[in-house]
């Protein structure tokens, strides 16, 4: 069973989300986009522009919908 937008999971992965850029994607089973997530705001946090991604990943891990 998946739990669909705004579940409890989706809660709990943006939350992870929130203290590292991708973790939520990763909770979710998502590797290559917690991936990319986290390389981007690690290269963008350089240049003080991390924070766009970090916001990013927050949102997409909040706002995913499993396929089927």
């Amino acid at each position: 069973m998946t739990a669909g937008q705004g579940s409890s999971g989706n809660v709990l992965a943006a939350i992870c989300s929130f203290f590292i850029p991708g973790l939520g994607q990763l909770v979710q089973g998502r590797p290559f986009k917690a991936l990319i997530m986290f390389v981007l705001a690690a290269v963008l946090w350089i240049i003080w522009l991390g924070w766009i991604i970090h916001l990013w990943s927050i949102i997409d891990a909040a706002l995913f919908k499993p396929r089927g």
